[in-house]
């Protein structure tokens, strides 16, 4: 950017006391202003007014900066600026204050000195303060003029009412508390600050707050000034706030230590001999896994400085950052709903950085010094991450990685080329990352991805599954301690038991290596014989499918020893593209599945959406529990128009490849299932439907099952049983709503376990009620790919089990090797126990 050209200094024109009723009749009055003064032309003033409604023009602290688009400059005849001084404050853009209203009207680079002096005024508090509510047009106009910066108003002194208190969180004042500080303190109109020693930091700035640095035992003086009842209402609630989190975060910290404590046990299946770090999470994909950690990052970007107008650089910035907070909202959003506000907190935490003034007015600083947006902004986020850094508590460390990886995001907005992608070492590692998307977890290549480790996520995960379908070993909800470790240590990570274990001794390594190749080798023996029945010992044959989403993974299935498909997700046809698929997109791919079964069965679920699994371009309405919502068949009776078109494909299907006299029951080549079923007038509306639609194609008949998902169908199932040909039993759904905890969430899910005694006995329960009108029962959860859950499931008397294709294997071999009796008396066993823990424990790790 060129140097700015001397200019004259533009006419300043300023109305004390203004009290405009809203935002629109402020730039209006500011316009008037600089239109009689003959600096602009009328239609100036109409091109504030739409720049405002695309780019947010407050600066920080009560200043705002309206301006026109830079497309109407040859409206402006002279520079001038108009200040509006609005003591009382009005209302900006969320919840945004301004008191000092600062239009610009600019020829050349003018407005670039009046950004740089503004940027200085807006970092001195009582010179502002002042400013709000001096009497005199000179003291206004003076501001806008000195290029020096104002005097240093000595030492740190506290404001007019003030409490002290001594910090008592166990990890001192990280992000989580100090966004709730943050967002109480801008809810008061009064001023506030926190000082430590001789810091001082505004309570309404994030970035502000984490750098005072603040541990568990420091002492702080929190003080408010404003007018009246504000000053000692604003300390109030400061003052609640601050208190009412002690208790959350000191029992965050007894979790945390009752976790490590946990983490230190034994487990069955491989432990160390002797005493390495232990991060516990859950098994989300088995197997050993030995390496190198990396913890994962975006690649190193190298920001080019592209100087700018700084008119059109603030405007991209001020979109980046709004279309950065829409993204994080939308994060935040989904987080709360899948695992609760202590988790969501995150991404709140790191909307509150990006919004901090601190950092905004650092970036604009340095676009006035002459740089180009991107630089200045990756410049303010590297300084301002650097001096978290530099205060040395591993708390703020992660703050600072936080503000990065935020920082990143907004780089990406301003400009795509610089998004970056993942840094992966050439040698093979052990992946550690907050969490991946399934895309990312899709692209992993398990020859440089040993294993996988995840903060956050939960086993049932679409990340879980697809590491399972690629073969990583893999945990999930490790928590942030797992962000912290160092790359390029050694660790051994168990997909089965839900461990990584740091910095693991000689001894222990060759002795995880030692279990991983018996491990290889028993695998490859279940693999051998993978093409054998699941029949016991004692000539009880066990039907074996594969969940598959598309036609493509059939053969992989089959490969593996499948003998059919036991459940089709089809909401993987609306989840993978931006539209709903027609009802010739569908026959096709149902008639595709069958080709590609050539006779074996395949059993279709009817569009499984509501809950975790939530579609865009389907414009369902926000629940606020969609997991207790309408969802499953409750929005396909909602939903004629996503119904019916794929029970025309489905049946039209039945028509072209089935045909007439095609077996039945759980051998029939096509069976069609409900979700999320309740009750019986729901099986019976449904069945109404299947039947006009199959009346209306010419199909043949097909069963009709229903997903058993809720207690209330399992305990109904004898009922439910009269009117349906067969049940699939969800177990991951059935555990939730057995137990009350979503399974997404990462605190409660190592308590979201499939084998609770509880869930084993509704199981049980369906089973009985199948049996009483001779319906078989297969199961299609998580547990049914366990091969002890699966000789559990067998023993209540599951007729068919269908699970990810790389654990077939190993379950039928299992399942080879029992006798129907002993699996019969250790289900009976299982659901006698008190808790999960006790169920596993009867696991004799061989046939029963």
């Amino acid at each position: 950017m060129l140097a700015p050209t001397p200019n004259r200094e533009p006419r300043i024109l300023v109305r004390i006391a203004a009290k405009p009723a809203t935002k629109e009749a402020a730039i209006r009055e500011a316009a008037q202003l600089l239109t009689a003064a003959g600096c602009i032309e009328a239609a100036y003033g109409e091109s504030m007014l739409r720049r405002e409604a695309v780019a947010n023009t407050y600066l920080g602290h009560g200043v705002v900066i309206p301006h026109g688009l830079v497309d109407d400059r040859h409206l402006v005849r002279e520079s001038g600026l108009a200040v509006l001084q609005v003591p009382e404050g009005i209302l900006w853009h969320d919840g945004q204050v301004a008191h000092l209203v600062v239009a610009i009207a600019a020829q050349s680079d003018t407005h670039i000195t009046v950004l740089r002096r503004l940027t200085r005024l807006i970092q001195n508090e009582a010179r502002l303060a002042q400013l709000r509510i001096t009497p005199r047009e000179a003291d206004l106009a003076a501001a806008l003029t000195e290029d020096a910066a104002a005097a240093a108003s000595g030492p740190a002194a506290d404001l007019r009412q003030r409490f002290d208190w001594t910090v008592d969180y166990p990890a001192g004042l990280h992000a989580r508390p100090a966004t709730r500080w943050v967002e109480v303190a801008k809810a008061c109109p009064a001023r506030i600050q926190v000082r430590h020693g001789a810091q001082v930091a505004d309570a309404k700035s994030l970035i502000g707050l984490l750098q005072l640095g603040l541990q568990c035992g420091d002492p702080v003086t929190i003080s408010a000034e404003g007018e009246g009842e504000d000053e000692a209402g604003a300390l109030a609630r400061m003052r609640a706030a601050v208190t009412d989190l002690s208790a959350g975060e000191k029992a965050a910290a007894q979790r945390a230590t009752e976790a490590a404590a946990k983490a230190a046990g034994s487990v069955a299946g491989w432990n160390p001999s002797d005493a390495p770090q232990v991060i516990a999470g859950i098994g989300a994909s088995p197997g050993i896994a030995i390496g190198p950690i990396h913890v994962l990052a975006s690649a190193e970007i190298v920001v080019p400085d592209e100087p700018e107008s700084l008119t059109t650089g603030g405007d991209r910035l001020h979109q980046a950052l709004g279309a950065t907070a829409d993204q994080l909202k939308a994060l935040a959003d989904d987080t709360e709903r899948r695992l609760g506000k202590a988790d969501a907190g995150i991404f709140r935490a790191q909307a509150e950085l990006i919004a901090d003034t601190d950092l905004i007015t650092l970036a604009c600083q340095l676009m006035v010094e002459g740089h180009g947006v991107a630089y200045a902004w990756h410049g303010a986020v590297d300084r301002i991450a650097n001096q978290l850094a530099a205060l040395g508590n591993p708390v703020l460390a992660g703050r600072a990685a936080d503000l990065r990886d935020v920082g990143r995001r907004v780089l990406a907005q301003i400009d795509p080329a610089l998004k970056g992608g993942h840094d992966l070492p050439d040698s093979p590692c052990i992946l550690v990352a907050p969490d991946l998307a399934p895309s990312d977890t899709a692209g992993l290549e398990p020859a440089r991805v040993l294993g996988l480790a995840t903060a956050q996520g939960g086993p049932t995960s679409h990340t879980a599954i697809l590491a399972r379908t690629l073969g990583i070993p893999a945990i999930v909800a490790g928590g942030p301690g797992l962000l912290a470790l160092a790359n390029r240590s050694e660790a051994i990570l168990d997909g089965t038991t839900g461990r990584l274990y740091c910095d693991p001794s000689a001894a222990d390594i060759a002795s995880a290596r030692a279990w991983q190749e018996r491990q290889r080798v028993q695998a490859e023996a279940e693999s051998r014989a993978r093409a054998l029945p699941a029949r016991t010992r004692d000539g009880h044959a066990v039907a074996i499918g594969a969940n598959v989403n598309n036609p493509e993974q059939v053969p992989f299935a089959l490969d593996q020893g499948a003998e059919g498909v036991g459940l089709m997700r089809t909401e993987f046809l609306f989840l993978e593209r931006g539209e709903t698929p027609g009802e010739d997109d569908q026959y096709a791919t149902y008639r595709a599945m069958l080709k590609a079964l050539d006779g074996r069965p395949l059993i279709v679920r009817t569009l499984d959406i509501g809950g975790d699994k939530q579609v865009s371009h389907l414009r369902l309405p926000k629940e606020e529990n969609p997991f207790l919502g309408v969802r499953g068949a409750r929005l396909l009776l909602r939903r004629p128009d996503l119904l019916e078109p794929q029970l025309r494909a489905l049946y039209r299907a039945a028509r072209d490849h089935v045909g007439p006299g095609a077996p039945t029951g759980q051998d029939a080549p096509l069976s069609i299932m409900m979700p999320m079923i309740t009750s019986v007038p729901e099986v019976l509306r449904l069945r109404a439907i299947t039947e006009g639609i199959r009346a209306e194609i010419g199909a043949p008949p097909v069963p009709l099952g229903i997903m058993i998902e809720v207690p209330a169908a399992a305990i109904q199932a004898d009922a439910l049983a009269r009117h349906c040909d067969f049940f699939s039993i969800g177990t991951n759904d059935l555990t939730q709503y057995a137990l009350a905890i979503d399974r997404q969430n990462t605190e409660l899910a190592p308590e979201a376990d499939s084998l609770h005694p509880a869930v084993l006995r509704l199981i049980r329960m369906t089973c009985a009620g199948a049996a009483r009108h001779g319906r078989f029962v297969g199961v299609c959860g998580g547990i049914a790919g366990d091969p002890f859950g699966a000789c559990l499931l067998a023993g209540l008397g599951v007729h068919e089990l269908s699970m990810t294709p790389r654990d077939l294997p190993g379950v039928k071999a299992r399942l080879r090797a029992a006798e129907l009796g002993a699996l019969q008396a250790l289900a009976a066993r299982a659901c006698d126990q008190e808790d999960a823990a006790a169920v596993r424990a009867l696991d004799p790790g061989e046939a029963a």
